[in-house]
């Protein structure tokens, strides 16, 4: 045990000061697992990441770093509860709920837009990502070494059939998205998404959890209210095309809450390029 630990201890340091990550730790094998709905549709898996033992560890050893790093300059947004310690999604629905009935005791218009990014993990542009974390202070080597972790991996789908026989594809080039499954994927996707509550103006609150954005559009005047909501829209949906990120239409509500009336009125989106 100490000789490995030694070995890994080593190749640990060297991998950071040389901004490398190991190339045969890049392969994963990615499992369908079902969530729900028809099973013969490819949208209803979620592709989860089947890493080695090795590459688990290198990966904590920069996330300890990175998220050091993130606390230590209160980098992530404060409305974001996904993946972070000491947050749930139990923290993020009474937060939720907190500001809809302060608001609905106010006697106010009020609305909430729950917005669902199609495959959000998929679709992350590396060279996005990479321009953004030189932003919040991770540049030189640890930016060398994300890009490093990114770039050149190589993945293949295994499933089985009836007999519990597995069937592997060809292995093929990654060239987006961060694994799902992975230790660090979902730090460096909430770094990835990290200024969407900017792009949001002051009349709307926030809940975000991952992937899952729900804004809160409060006003006293109706004609205001609903104004804000398609401002709000418009922008969320301007800010996920510059992020190459997909807004699932057929999932994203919205939503009026009223105390005249025992139900809320839901509605789907529609979106109209402007």
């Amino acid at each position: 045990m100490p000789l490995i630990t030694a070995l890994l201890t080593y190749l640990g340091n060297k991998s950071i000061s040389k901004g490398s990550f190991p190339a045969r730790l890049k392969y994963s094998q990615i499992i369908p697992i079902f969530k729900k709905g028809n099973k013969t549709e490819l949208t209803n898996y979620r592709p989860v990441s089947l890493l080695t033992s090795f590459s688990k560890i290198f990966e904590k050893l920069i996330y300890r770093r990175l998220n050091k790093h993130v606390i230590l300059y209160k980098i992530l947004a404060k409305e974001q509860f996904g993946f972070r310690r000491n947050t749930s999604t139990d923290k993020a629905i009474f937060q939720l709920l907190d500001i809809i009935l302060k608001a609905l005791d106010n006697k106010e218009w009020t609305g909430c837009l729950f917005c669902d990014l199609s495959k959000a993990f998929d679709y992350v542009n590396h060279d996005i990502l990479l321009e953004k974390l030189k932003f919040y202070g991770i540049t030189r080597n640890a930016n060398k070494l994300i890009n490093s972790y990114l770039t050149n991996r190589y993945q293949r789908v295994k499933i089985k059939d009836n007999n519990d026989i597995d069937y592997c594809s060809e292995w093929d080039n990654v060239k987006q998205g961060v694994p799902q499954g992975s230790v660090l994927g979902p730090l460096l996707f909430l770094l990835y998404i990290n200024d969407l509550p900017d792009t949001i103006n002051d009349i709307s609150s926030r809940v975000l959890f991952a992937s899952d954005t729900n804004i809160i559009c409060i006003h006293h005047d109706i004609s205001v209210f609903n104004d804000e909501t398609e401002i709000v829209f418009q922008k969320i949906n301007k800010w996920l095309q510059a992020n190459l990120l997909i807004l699932n239409f057929n999932k994203t509500k919205i939503v009026h809450f009223s105390t005249k009336h025992p139900e809320t009125t839901q509605a789907q989106i529609k979106y109209e390029d402007k």
